[in-house]
């Protein structure tokens, strides 16, 4: 597909079931990816006046860097679901804390050039049509010396518990095939891919590490995770009853190796990706 066909398809999908569910399920995905946030807050350690957050989504690493920030600074978050970004803006208003949510494509935005201290985001670059594209837009809009740091996943058999409920699910509904290069959850898995892709962009001191944090949740809340969100949420959604049934059994059999009492516990198998925008203008 050409990039405006993948750019198309990625809208529909955030604006539609896909960044719904997200809003549906918002304090479970924030209590599950909590273990992230310190890790994009080690990117402010040094001083900071102007956060852009990119696929910022339901808010919560944009409202936590406002926090950081405590008023002092600039910090903004940037996805294209509107369902995603309505909810991100009450939780701003709820908290009155500094900060402002646009509705865009970060690949083509334009944003104010050399504006940005640090640039970070939590699972939400992973999804470009065009990656060196918005990796350059992003280069652009970021000051002299400024950094970015983002985590991304890595592969999908370093990740098997993202994958159980498909592989569980496979036999019953027809899943879209994950392409290796992407756009999608494992688009950024191969590191020499990445740095590539960044250093194609003009960013400079790229440096790609693992982190494997322990993410959890309720066991009570597992079913409703795994048959709202991904590829499995959206067929289940054209399941008829009957086959519903089936594959829901089939998928909590699935997850049982991961329940620990009344908790899910995985580990989470990331890249931490940091880079630096040289202070030659590109």
């Amino acid at each position: 597909m050409d990039t405006k066909t993948i750019a198309d398809e990625q809208a529909r999908l955030w604006n539609g079931t896909g960044g719904q569910a997200w809003v549906d399920q918002q304090a479970l995905l924030d209590a599950m990816l909590e273990p992230f946030i310190p890790i994009l807050r080690e990117a402010l350690n040094e001083p900071a006046a102007r956060v852009l957050d990119i696929g910022c989504g339901t808010g919560a690493t944009t409202l936590a860097m406002a926090r950081v920030l405590a008023g002092q600074g600039e910090c903004i978050g940037v996805d294209i679901s509107a369902p995603m970004l309505a909810l991100a803006r009450e939780r701003a208003q709820r908290e009155d804390l500094r900060v402002r949510f646009v509705q865009a494509d970060a690949q083509t935005y334009p944003f104010p050039a050399e504006h940005f201290d640090r640039i970070i985001s939590r699972f939400g670059v992973m999804f470009f049509a065009d990656p060196v594209r918005a990796f350059a837009n992003l280069h652009r809009s970021a000051r002299p010396d400024a950094r970015l740091c983002f985590i991304a996943w890595r592969s999908a058999a370093d990740n098997p518990f993202m994958t159980t409920a498909e592989r569980a699910a496979a036999p019953w509904l027809a899943l879209p095939e994950r392409r290796a290069d992407g756009p999608g959850q494992f688009a950024f898995a191969d590191p020499h891919r990445v740095h590539r892709l960044l250093e194609e962009a003009g960013w400079c001191d790229i440096e790609i590490r693992p982190v494997d944090p322990i993410c959890s949740l309720p066991e009570s809340r597992l079913v409703s995770y795994f048959t709202r969100l991904g590829p499995v949420g959206q067929a289940l959604q054209e399941a008829d009853a009957e086959t519903r049934t089936q594959v829901v059994g089939a998928m909590r059999a699935a997850f049982e190796s991961y329940v620990r009492g009344s908790e899910v516990r995985f580990t989470a198998a990331c890249w931490r990706i940091d880079a630096r925008r040289g202070s030659a203008a590109r």
